[in-house]
């Protein structure tokens, strides 16, 4: 897996696997952040540099390296967690609140594996799939700039669609915090 042989050039302390990781999850780890537990930007700075801080010092106990992006997130919800117990000692979590967190944190995680499903379809699939569901652009407007018939793009797009179920079948949604934090 990617993910394996990620962690285990930043174990050897390879500065551009590093520099990788950071790249490939700190839009999930900023999205939990600020969307998951909606955070102002100025804490969500530092609850960033915190995760990444943890992630760097604690990668040796990852017990599974195919289990990063799960735990990750499980230091990201700890230390978002933390540092909302720390701005409001005297605020307690309602049920409904640590479900409307979970229900958003389900939501990212799903995104994320389909992004990370897509790069691994071929570059014309992942193209045509995110113009039309992403950018919400019309058959004519995608033929054009790709230079494809209007009338083939919903054809490509089904088929594509079948790629990005396939690749997508084979993700373990409950693969996520088999990590050491």
């Amino acid at each position: 897996m990617v993910a394996t042989s990620l962690v285990e050039r930043c174990r050897r302390g390879d500065r551009d696997a590093w520099r990788d990781l950071v790249s490939e999850y700190s839009r999930y780890v900023y999205a939990i952040i600020l969307r998951g537990y909606r955070l102002h930007e100025s804490d969500a700075e530092d609850v960033f540099q915190d995760v990444f801080a943890r992630v760097f010092e604690r990668l040796e106990t990852l017990r599974d390296d195919d289990a990063l992006r799960g735990w990750i997130a499980q230091v990201t919800r700890n230390l978002c967690s933390d540092h909302l117990r720390r701005a409001h000692p005297h605020e307690e979590l309602t049920e409904a609140t640590v479900t409307d967190v979970d229900d958003r944190l389900a939501d990212l995680d799903d995104a994320l594996a389909v992004r990370q499903a897509l790069t691994r379809l071929p570059q014309g699939c992942a193209e045509i799939l995110d113009r039309f569901f992403c950018r919400d652009e019309s058959y004519r407007t995608i033929g054009g700039a790709l230079g494809i018939p209007a009338g083939t793009i919903a054809s490509r797009i089904s088929r594509c669609l079948d790629r990005l179920r396939r690749e997508m079948a084979g993700r373990d949604p409950a693969a996520g915090a088999s990590g050491g934090e």
